[in-house]
């Protein structure tokens, strides 16, 4: 009897501990009771009724991410591509959530699939391929409409990846290349135009400066040759004046010595010497001078007298 009363008093125990959950950090249970919607627990420890609730859902309330496997959408311009896309979402009501659909992430992605399909089908490849943010912008306000009865926020829709048909992809290849090819010949032409432009530049700048160095050698040139026959000039003109001088300054102590026309003639006599200088046959002498001459002659006799 006691060992019956001691397994029936840990069956009670283990019951009791069992009917005590722990609701961790970011999550949410939903409990029934009899099977019908008993409440929400939130965070913290909770005591539910043995036998008559039970968790029917844990919730996790954190945001979470879902990523599709590429959807075929076609576009205004019937062009079939592909895309795939990651939608971000968050439980902002479990009883919602719990009782609102019954695969939620099967029913986001149905609902992102026919949404982008509608979004696409209204426009045309290059503006698909140009205007993911409007993309996103649209499935997300389309999508946070479309799961709110389900407790469900849609943060978030980034189109991962848009994959046009091979073709496609091939035409748009060659387009890229061609662009990319334009633009290096319109750069290498801009760069070749600044060069002769620069060379240009450079050559001008090149004949100013030996130009200019030219003019101010042949200024310099100039200046040298003024400067050489002003200084001749003045030389010529000092020799003139210290000839000048001098032969004035001879006149003048001639004079003071108190030489005659006699001495004077003499001079001229010697004069008449150096121009024959031996070389003349024939040498034609004025009158004057002769007189001069017999005169020499007589004085040299009386001095000779006198010795």
């Amino acid at each position: 009897m006691g060992i019956v009363m001691l397994v029936i008093l840990i069956l009670i125990v283990l019951v009791l501990v069992s009917c005590i959950k722990i609701v961790p950090q970011a999550y949410a249970y939903v409990v029934e009771r009899l099977g019908a919607y008993q409440g929400t627990w939130s965070v913290g420890l909770h005591f539910k009724m043995p036998f008559l609730d039970k968790v029917a859902k844990r919730v996790n309330l954190k945001e979470q991410v879902v990523d599709f496997a590429p959807q075929p959408v076609i576009t205004k311009d019937n062009v079939t591509m592909r895309i795939d896309t990651v939608v971000f979402f968050q439980i902002t009501d479990p009883k919602l959530f719990a009782y609102g659909v019954e695969n939620p992430i099967m029913a986001i992605e149905n609902l992102t699939a026919t949404t982008l399909r509608n979004i696409i089908g209204e426009m045309e490849l290059d503006q698909t391929l140009t205007s993911r943010e409007v993309i996103n912008t649209k499935m997300r306000a389309s999508l946070d409409i479309a799961t709110d009865p389900w407790g469900i926020k849609v943060n978030r829709v980034e189109l991962k990846n848009i994959i046009p048909p091979a073709a496609i992809q091939d035409a748009m290849e060659k387009q890229m290349k061609a662009e990319r090819e334009r633009r290096e010949a319109i750069l290498r032409a801009e760069g070749e135009k600044k060069s002769t432009v620069l060379v240009a530049e450079g050559q001008k700048a090149s004949v100013i400066l030996e130009a200019e160095a030219e003019k101010q050698s042949a200024i310099l040139r100039a200046e040298a040759q003024k400067e050489k026959m002003i200084r001749e000039a003045e030389g010529e003109a000092e020799a003139i004046l210290k000839v000048q001088k001098a032969t004035a300054d001879g006149i003048r102590m001639i004079r003071e010595a108190g030489a005659d026309q006699a001495v004077l003639t003499i001079k001229s006599l010697e004069a008449f010497e150096k121009a024959a200088d031996g070389k003349a046959t024939k040498i034609i002498i004025p009158s004057e001078i002769q007189g001069i001459a017999g005169l020499a002659s007589s004085l040299k006799e009386i001095v000779v007298e006198g010795n």
